[in-house]
This record gives structure tokens, C-alpha cells and sequence, in this order.
């Protein structure tokens, strides 16, 4: 890749953000020419890094994708795909990152809390026990970078566990606050219903990409 020679220097954008697909999205784009947008950026983007999986920087940047280029726009690509397509898991692991790239400390605790009563997603997961933030973001860092650089279905699998995890201890900080705070637990309970079923469909993904059929 060209490099600028004088200046600060931007992460350059993958190689399927160019300015003709990302321009055309807004506005009145009919359904089938933005699903249609969605699919070629996903499948470009999943190419272009695993064709450059051995080079740590390309990886990076991907993993990076959010930082680097905005939650809203990564979400006008992919974020009305079905939940088992390529785009729809690609949005919900680029989601998961930056929530825990935001809130580390919440992550840590609630994997903290469900890990004992889900050992094995826990193990699946890959996160050390008992984890910190630090260790929560390694291993969302890991799992987007499994995408590039090893088994596809295996960091969906990762992910998927992840999420079971979470919503797990989730689940029990929901009952922890129905007694101190009981106008939180509703929305943790709901925090908790909406990562297992994100674990479910990254899950459903995983087992598509196995099979070929995830697109």
C-alpha cells in the first residue's frame, strides 16, 4: 500500500470502504441495492483481510474498523442485514467490540458474574479468569481478529460463547437489582435477553459458514 510521505497519517480505509459504495448508501437507496451494497462490502472486507492476514498492521486497522471510520457508518452498512449473514455477524461483532471497548469494567464483571455458571462458553471464550478490563478487550480485540487471520466459524463461535457469557451474568445482576434498584433490573434483564440472542444468531452464523452458506 502507498504510504503519504509528509503529514500526519490516517489508517487508510479497507479496501471495500470507497468513496462510490459508502456515497450511495444514504438517502432513498431501495432495499435490494443496499442489501446488495451490504453483501460486497462484507465479502471485500473478510477478502481483503484474510488475503492479507500475515501482515499485523492490515489486521489492525480492521479490527480497528469502528475507530477508524464511525459506528454510524459501519451501522449504514450492515446494521439492517438478517442477523445470519455475513454483514449482520460482522455487525454484531463490530458492536460487541466497541462495547466493550467502551464500557471494559461492566464487561469484566458481568463475564465475572456468569463465567462460574457457564464454564464451558467461558472456555470457549477464551477469556482468563477472572478478568479484568484489560483482559475483556484482548479477547474482543482476539475474536475480530479471527475473522482475518484463522477459522471464520470458530471467531463467530468465540463470540457466541462470549455473549452467553455476558448474558448470563447479566441475568443475575438483573436479579441483584430487582432487590436494590428495581427500576435498573428491567433494563439489565433486557440487556441480558438481547446478548442471548446475539450468541444465538453469531452462533446460527457459524454454523452456516461451516456448511458454506454464509453470504
Amino acid at each position: 500500500m502507498s504510504q503519504p510521505t509528509d503529514g500526519p497519517r490516517r489508517p487508510r480505509r479497507p479496501a471495500l470502504l470507497d468513496a462510490a459504495q459508502t456515497d450511495a448508501i444514504p438517502g432513498d437507496l431501495d432495499p435490494e441495492a443496499r442489501a446488495q451494497i451490504a453483501h460486497t462490502t462484507a465479502a471485500a472486507l473478510v477478502h481483503h483481510g484474510r488475503a492479507e492476514a500475515g501482515d499485523p498492521a492490515v489486521v489492525a486497522r480492521l479490527v480497528a474498523l469502528v475507530e477508524t471510520e464511525g459506528l454510524d457508518l459501519v451501522a449504514t452498512l450492515w446494521s439492517q442485514s438478517p442477523p445470519t449473514s455475513l454483514p449482520g455477524a460482522l455487525w454484531r461483532l463490530y458492536v460487541l467490540r466497541e462495547w466493550v471497548r467502551r464500557d471494559p469494567q461492566t464487561v469484566a464483571d458481568r463475564f465475572r458474574q456468569g463465567v462460574a455458571a457457564a464454564p464451558v462458553a467461558g472456555a470457549i471464550a477464551g477469556v482468563v479468569d477472572p478478568p479484568g478490563p484489560d483482559d475483556v478487550r484482548a479477547a474482543a480485540d482476539a475474536v475480530l481478529s479471527g475473522v482475518y487471520t484463522g477459522d471464520l466459524a470458530v471467531a463467530l463461535e468465540r463470540a457466541a460463547a462470549f455473549c452467553h457469557v455476558l448474558a448470563t451474568g447479566a441475568a443475575f445482576d438483573a436479579d441483584h437489582l430487582d432487590v436494590v434498584a428495581p427500576e435498573d433490573a428491567g433494563r439489565t434483564t433486557r440487556s441480558a435477553a438481547s446478548l442471548a440472542r446475539t450468541g444465538e444468531e453469531l452462533a446460527a452464523s457459524a454454523a452456516l459458514w461451516r456448511a458454506g452458506h454464509l453470504d
